[in-house]
């Protein structure tokens, strides 16, 4: 038999869909409510805070750009003067180390000194730059000055307490001051001291320079010292990496002399 609908007629599936749909939509605005509930009770909160805590905030923020304002004036006004002084005052050192170092004998002993002492004319010397500027670049420097000064007059307790004091990350400088102690040390006889200044000066920074020199100067110290194991180990180092150096171009003798010293 023939069925028909009625005019209006809506299954009942479609009025499940609906009230499927509006249970939804009001879930939705439910939890939409509470999220800005939520964010109203946080933002309640957070102004509660602020305001409870406002006075320490604000004394805290001056505080720091206090110090940020301190800081560039400290560098401003007096760091930057005291490096540029510095380094004007050591101008007069330097001068009087680089004629020691093409002199000879006597007058290359009394221009070290004079060098170091300074005092002519109220002029400082690397002692005093040491000293009197010792936060500063100019101060460091005087460090290493003085210490190979007082090397080339073999006074080896005043050298290495000056090199002790210097500090650079410069690819020669600090290599070469780490050697100089080493050279201090082998020269009063306290090899095994020697051997680790020049190994630290070998691994500092490596370059074809240093590097290679050092290493040769660390392997002859452990020779020195009997340790033939770690002199091949150093000569060894430079067969591989500096082989077309000074020291890399006769080093196979060398190896070959720890090997069969053992």
């Amino acid at each position: 038999m023939a069925t028909y609908k009625k005019r209006g007629y809506k299954p009942k599936k479609e009025k499940v869909v609906e009230q499927e749909v509006e249970e939804t939509f009001d879930e939705s605005q439910s939890a939409t409510a509470e999220v800005f509930n939520t964010l109203d009770e946080t933002a309640n909160k957070s102004e509660e805070w602020i305001e409870k805590n406002s006075k320490p905030l604000f004394y805290g923020l001056v505080t720091v750009a206090a110090l940020i304002l301190a800081y560039l004036a400290y560098t401003k006004f007096i760091a930057e003067p005291t490096e540029k002084e510095a380094s004007n005052e050591l101008a007069y050192p330097r001068a009087l180390f680089d004629e020691a170092r093409t002199a000879a004998g006597v007058k290359a002993d009394s221009l070290y000194n004079l060098a170091i002492a300074g005092g002519v004319d109220g002029k400082y010397g690397f002692a005093d730059i040491s000293s009197s500027f010792s936060g500063t670049k100019a101060g460091n420097l005087a460090n290493y000055y003085a210490g190979v000064s007082y090397l080339e007059m073999k006074k080896y307790k005043e050298a290495i307490e000056y090199l002790s004091k210097f500090d650079s990350d410069d690819e020669l400088l600090g290599p070469t001051a780490l050697g100089a102690i080493g050279d201090a040390f082998a020269d009063i006889d306290q090899l095994q001291d020697a051997l680790d200044y020049y190994e630290q000066a070998a691994n500092k920074k490596a370059n074809d320079f240093t590097t290679p020199l050092f290493l040769f100067k660390a392997g002859q110290t452990a020779m020195a010292l009997k340790e033939y194991g770690k002199a091949e180990e150093l000569f060894t180092k430079i067969k591989d990496n500096y082989a077309e150096t000074d020291q890399g171009r006769d080093i196979e003798k060398y190896i070959n002399s720890a090997k069969y010293a053992k």
